[in-house]
């Protein structure tokens, strides 16, 4: 890459920012992402197959990507106490995230579902909604190949290349 292209792209990356064309950061509140085990082991197990820890990577992976990208500025949900967060069962709840988003001082809340199909497949949502209306802004899935240790990886592609990819 010339001198010239790379200070283009940098300078393009510059106009774009958000922080740079006079737009603030949206304050988001990442809830912590849940996971739907729809396995043939899970069902005969009468269990999720997967661990914690996995869903707690995902989630991390998650709001990592999103505060680096400078259009999100992350909002703290620890303080989180309706049921449907602490039990993470927000897919489940119709909207009810928005409202305790905006409780916490969030401009707009996400949840995100891991579904496992099967021990090596499995899909990703990421659902974005405003927390003053409850509209949704932006709602992305995708399928990934690959088992649990990879799921982090595969929310960071859906980010980047979806949810990041459209316009704010």
């Amino acid at each position: 890459m010339s001198y010239r292209t790379s200070f283009g792209c940098l300078a393009l990356g510059l106009l774009l920012s958000p922080a740079l064309a006079g737009d603030s950061p949206v304050k988001l509140a990442v809830f912590d992402f849940e996971l739907e085990d729809a396995t043939p082991a899970a069902a005969l197990l009468g269990k999720a197959t997967s661990t914690a820890a996995s869903m707690d990577n995902v989630t991390r992976a998650a709001r990592d990507a999103l505060a680096a990208s400078g259009r999100y500025t992350l909002v703290d949900v620890g303080k989180a106490d309706a049921k449907p967060a602490l039990e993470r069962a927000l897919h489940h709840c119709d909207g009810c995230e928005a409202a305790i988003a905006r409780s916490l001082g969030a401009d707009e809340s996400l949840i995100g579902i891991v579904s496992r199909a099967t021990q090596t497949d499995y899909y990703v949502a990421i659902m974005i909604r405003d927390a003053h209306t409850g509209k949704i802004v932006d709602e992305q899935e995708a399928n990934f190949a690959g088992g649990e240790e990879g799921w982090a990886s595969g929310v960071r592609m859906l980010i980047k290349h979806q949810i990041l990819a459209s316009p704010p």
